[in-house]
C-alpha cells in the first residue's frame, strides 16, 4: 500500500459552497490560491463543539490544510486570516453569484493565482460599500481573461483597427467587435467608448453600465453552455445588477 500524502499546506482559500454530509460532516468547495479549487470533507463541523463550526464561513479568508489522495479529500485544519469585512446586505447576493461563476467555469485542481487575487479584491470590494455593478463587470471580465477567454474590447475583429469611441458595434462571441453598419439594429449592441471603458475598468458612464451587462450576459451565457446559474434569479430581482 502506497504511504499517504501528507497534508497540503495551501496559504489562504476561500469556502466557495458547502454541503451537509452524513450526520456531522459537510463537503466544502474551497477556492484555494495555490491548488485552485479544491473539495475537502470537514469532518464533524456540524457539532456544536466543533472548534471549525463558526470558521468555514464564505467571503471570509481563511488558511487550510488538507490531506488524501482521492478526489475528495480531508481538511486537516482552518483558520480565519481576517481583514475583510462581513459582506451586508445586497453585497451577499453579489458574493454568491462571485462563487457559482467559479464553480461553474473554474475546473478543479487547475491554480489561477491570478484569479484568486481577483477575487479577493472583488469580495473585499464589496465588504467596503464599493458600487456593486461595477464590480460585478470587473470581475466577470476578468475571469473571462484568466480562464484564456479574454474579452477584445480595443480592436475591430474585421479590420484589426483601433476601436472608434463614436461608433456603433455589434458583438460576435468567437471573434470579437464588428461595426455596426448604418441602419443595422442588434440585439445586443455597444458604442465604441463603451467597449474601451470595459477594456479600462471604467463605470462610470450610465450607458457604459447598461451595455457591459448585456455584453457580458452573452458572453456568460456561451461559456455556460447548458449550465443555469441558480443565482440568476436572485439577479433578476435586483435589476440594476
Amino acid at each position: 500500500m502506497s504511504a499517504q500524502r501528507p497534508p497540503v499546506e495551501s496559504g489562504q482559500a476561500f469556502v466557495l459552497h458547502a454541503i451537509a454530509w452524513r450526520e456531522t460532516s459537510q463537503i466544502i468547495e474551497l477556492f484555494t490560491r495555490q491548488h485552485g479549487r479544491v473539495p475537502v470533507v470537514a469532518k464533524g463541523v456540524r457539532r456544536a463543539r466543533s472548534a471549525l463550526r463558526g470558521v468555514l464561513q464564505p467571503f471570509q479568508p481563511l488558511g487550510v490544510s488538507w490531506f488524501g489522495q482521492g478526489e475528495l479529500r480531508t481538511l486537516k485544519s482552518a483558520e480565519w486570516q481576517g481583514g475583510i469585512p462581513l459582506l451586508q446586505g445586497r453585497a451577499i447576493f453579489c458574493g454568491f453569484y462571485l462563487n457559482e461563476l467559479l464553480l461553474k467555469l473554474v475546473v478543479r485542481d487547475d491554480p489561477h493565482e491570478g484569479l484568486f487575487d481577483i477575487y479577493t479584491q472583488a469580495i473585499r470590494q464589496l465588504s467596503e460599500g464599493d458600487a456593486l455593478e461595477p464590480v460585478l463587470r470587473s470581475f466577470e471580465v476578468s475571469l473571462l481573461r484568466e480562464l484564456g477567454y479574454a474579452v477584445p474590447l480595443k480592436r475591430e475583429a474585421d479590420s484589426d483597427k483601433p476601436i472608434d469611441p463614436g461608433a456603433n458595434y455589434r458583438f460576435e462571441v468567437e471573434r470579437g467587435p464588428v461595426r455596426l453598419r448604418e441602419g443595422e439594429v442588434h440585439a445586443v449592441q455597444l458604442s465604441g467608448k463603451t467597449l474601451l471603458d470595459m477594456a479600462e475598468s471604467r463605470y462610470g458612464d450610465p450607458l457604459t453600465l447598461n451595455q457591459s451587462k448585456q455584453l457580458m450576459r452573452l458572453l456568460l451565457a456561451h461559456h455556460l453552455g447548458h449550465q443555469d446559474l441558480h443565482t440568476r434569479r436572485i439577479i433578476q430581482e435586483l435589476p440594476s445588477l
